[in-house]
């Protein structure tokens, strides 16, 4: 495992996005797992930039999504969806018919779960998975409980979750108590995982993911057992690290 605390969010996003970029110069026919939510957000932002620079070439790529509100249309302003194609899609010259990302509409979540998981297996393993991490440990949708979820699965989002995302709606009640996650085989499968953590609010997480026992209260903490995980916190998030 390699850790980079670095000075600031900033720095951060820029650091995240030369990990990135670096696999999609080295392989342009990458399959990239990605993550949402405000973490990532300014490394989205650079990406964008070099491209539109000319440095990166998205038309090759495919990716691959962690997760979807269950409920919310892909139009939705807070859909995964929406949020990738505001934050990247919609600004690269990425095939948006190779950008997968669950089907929040679903009417069945059990099949919509198996058609997930085989769409990540037919896409072969990810030559990056993007995470941030939840201030309960979570990844993904992955939240706390007695065992580690293996595949794509419905899951009951937490209060906690519920609590540190109502932020994005117009209030508590609006956010959506279930959403679609890939399971930790999935996110274990992948060949390389990038890390991502902003705010003090993520240190006590980020502290027992990385140095804590193995446990699926944690759900982070089991990339203590992945090979090749790269993690970028800025100052504050990175904080408690020794």
């Amino acid at each position: 495992m390699t850790i980079y605390k670095v000075k600031d969010y900033g720095e951060m996003s820029r650091k995240a996005a030369d990990v990135i970029a670096a696999q999609v110069v080295l392989k342009p026919d990458c399959v990239l797992g990605l993550a949402t939510g405000s973490s990532p957000e300014g490394m989205y932002k650079e990406l964008v930039r070099r491209y539109e620079e000319g440095v990166l070439d998205f038309s090759k790529v495919t990716t691959v999504n962690l997760d979807e509100y269950k409920g919310l249309a892909p139009q939705h302003e807070q859909s995964y969806r929406r949020f990738m194609d505001s934050n990247l899609f919609d600004h690269v010259n990425i095939d948006k018919s190779r950008t997968f990302v669950p089907n929040g509409l679903a009417e069945d979540s059990e099949q919509e779960c198996r058609d997930y998981e085989q769409l990540l297996v037919r896409q072969g393993r990810q030559d990056i998975q993007l995470l941030g991490i939840g201030n309960n440990g979570h990844i993904g949708f992955n939240e706390p409980g007695d065992c580690f979820l293996c595949d794509t699965h419905c899951v009951a989002l937490a209060p906690s979750t519920i609590e540190a995302n109502k932020r994005f709606f117009a209030s508590e009640a609006d956010v959506p108590r279930y959403a679609y996650s890939m399971g930790i085989r999935s996110i274990m499968r992948a060949k390389k995982i990038l890390l991502v953590a902003s705010g003090e609010a993520k240190a006590n997480a980020l502290k027992e993911a990385l140095y804590g026992p193995v446990t699926p209260q944690v759900p982070g903490s089991i990339l203590q057992l992945h090979p090749d995980v790269v993690v970028v916190a800025d100052a504050a998030a990175g904080s408690k690290l020794p």
